[in-house]
């Protein structure tokens, strides 16, 4: 057994084929396919379901391809290790986050390059349905989304932890005749013009809203604060996102609005959250970049609430 045969077989379940696998890691079918059956020789076990539509782990297959996240996790661990016993510690920290939301790690980025100046960060925002691909296809380390508690984020592959609460508003301009108003209730959203921030968390949102409450006017949905601004200020809409949206990529929109909770019967709970690979237990590095996500976060709420 070695540490490649390994990776061979955690490709493969991500992907659930051996010739996905097999292009994912620029190697050849034949040598995807050889290194499963030596482990499965050596194992006594068979691990892959195979057919002509893919491959699936057997019950015993998902017992052992836990383990070897494990392994490949506590391997990881090792290299970076030993590499912070010499005089400079390299490495690639890939962080993914939702959009707007950016300026929460900017401190602990900051902090992070001081202690290890010869790690390569890599920042990159996406949606919270691209991060979770690029966490369970080893584009990214860690990812930065939004949980929803009725709708849970399943996947094989994925460790989810919660970070802190936050939840969705609604913002309206200060001109609405909404704005003298705390809430705003099903019932007025529906009557009311929406645009909304382009982002998988606010769309799973709103489809849920919808299958509740029925059909929604949603004029636009747009990456362009500017334009969202503009629709609330001349056009009187409402658009709906995180309470932590509006002090950041959104601000031109809370500069010139007002902020109205939502008045839902039953609403689940709304976190950050934090996902990586299953099974992984955080390396030296690793575990120092979220020790100081986890302060700044801390900060920020004690900030936002004050």
């Amino acid at each position: 057994m070695n540490i490649e045969k390994l990776e061979y077989l955690v490709e493969v379940v991500k992907t659930g084929s051996i010739s996905a696998a097999a292009q994912n890691l620029h190697v050849t079918v034949s040598a995807i396919s050889q290194a499963i059956s030596s482990l499965e020789s050596e194992w006594g076990v068979v691990i892959l379901k195979r057919s002509r539509s893919g491959a699936v782990p057997t019950a015993e297959g998902i017992v052992i391809i836990k383990k070897v996240y494990e392994v490949l996790n506590k391997y990881k661990e090792l290299v970076e290790t030993t590499q912070g016993y010499s005089n400079s510690v390299q490495g690639h920290l890939r962080f993914a986050t939702i959009p707007g939301h950016a300026f929460l790690i900017e401190n602990a980025v900051m902090d992070f390059k001081k202690d290890y100046p010869q790690i390569r960060m890599e920042i990159f925002e996406k949606g919270s349905q691209e991060i979770i691909d690029d966490i369970l296809h080893n584009r990214a380390d860690l990812g930065f989304i939004i949980l929803f508690e009725n709708r849970l984020v399943e996947n094989i592959g994925l460790s989810i932890e919660r970070l802190m609460s936050v939840k969705m508003v609604a913002a309206v301009s200060t001109q609405s005749p909404l704005a003298l108003n705390k809430t705003i209730t099903p019932e007025e959203i529906m009557q009311q013009t929406i645009v909304l921030y382009n982002d998988d968390y606010v769309k799973w949102f709103m489809d849920d809203f919808q299958a509740k409450y029925g059909t929604v006017d949603i004029l636009f949905t747009t990456n362009n604060p500017n334009s969202i601004g503009r629709a609330l200020l001349n056009h009187h809409a409402v658009t709906i996102g995180l309470d932590y949206s509006f002090v950041s990529d959104l601000s031109i929109i809370r500069d010139q609005s007002v902020i109205l909770e939502l008045d839902l019967t039953g609403q689940g709970a709304v976190y950050l959250g934090l996902i990586q690979p299953e099974g992984h237990h955080s390396t030296p590095i690793s575990k120092s970049f979220i020790t100081r996500l986890k302060h700044d976060l801390a900060d920020v709420k004690a900030n936002f609430e004050s």
